[in-house]
C-alpha cells in the first residue's frame, strides 16, 4: 500500500509521513525531496530555470513511478500535486492508494507559515500581515481537490500522535 499525503505547504506532510513511516515500519518519500534527489537541483530552481509546467510534467511522472514501483510506503506530496494534471485521478483510480488530506485553518497555517517565510519561495515576499490573505486565497483554489481525498484529517489543535493515531484507525 502507499499512504499518501496532501495539503498546504505547513500543513506537517513531511514531518507527519516521517513519523507514519516509522511507526508502521513503512518506508518514506516526500516527493520534492525526491524530485530534487534526481534533478540535483532544488524545487524553487527547477522552477525559475525550466518553468512550473516543465516541474508539473516531472513531477507527475515520478509520482506515477513511485505509485508503480513502492510497496508499503508513505508518500507526502509537494502542496500542488493533487491540482495538477491528472495527478489527483491516478491516485484515486489506483487501488493500492490511500490518501489523507491533512487540513488545517487558514489561521492556523498563516501563524506556521509566518514563522517558515524564508524556506517558503511562495510566500517569502509577502508581508506578514498579507500572509493569511494570500493563504486563504490559495487554500480556496485547491481544496476542490484536497477534499476528495479518501479521508480528510482535521488536524487543527492536535497533536502529531493523535494525527498518526487517526490516520491509522482509518487503515485498519
Amino acid at each position: 500500500m502507499i499512504i499518501t499525503l496532501f495539503g498546504y505547504m505547513g500543513c506537517g506532510k513531511s514531518s507527519l509521513g516521517k513519523l507514519l513511516a516509522e511507526n508502521l515500519n513503512y518506508a518514506f518519500i516526500d516527493l520534492d525531496l525526491h524530485i530534487e534527489n534526481l534533478h540535483g537541483m532544488a524545487v524553487k530552481d527547477i522552477f525559475q530555470l525550466k518553468g512550473e509546467v516543465y516541474f508539473r510534467k516531472i513531477e507527475s511522472e515520478i509520482l506515477k513511478k513511485v505509485c508503480r514501483t513502492q510497496a508499503n510506503t508513505v508518500l507526502s506530496l509537494g502542496g500542488g500535486t493533487p491540482c495538477y494534471g491528472n495527478n489527483l485521478s491516478f491516485l484515486k483510480q489506483n487501488s493500492l492508494v490511500r490518501s489523507f488530506y491533512i487540513k488545517l485553518s487558514t489561521s492556523v497555517l498563516s501563524k506556521r507559515l509566518k514563522l517558515s517565510k524564508k524556506k517558503r519561495p511562495l510566500i517569502s515576499e509577502i508581508l506578514d500581515k498579507d500572509v493569511e490573505e494570500f493563504v486563504s486565497k490559495h487554500l480556496f483554489e485547491r481544496s476542490a481537490y484536497y477534499n476528495r481525498a479518501d479521508q480528510i484529517i482535521d488536524a487543527d489543535h492536535k497533536s502529531k500522535e493523535q494525527i498518526i493515531n487517526e490516520i491509522k484507525a482509518c487503515l485498519s
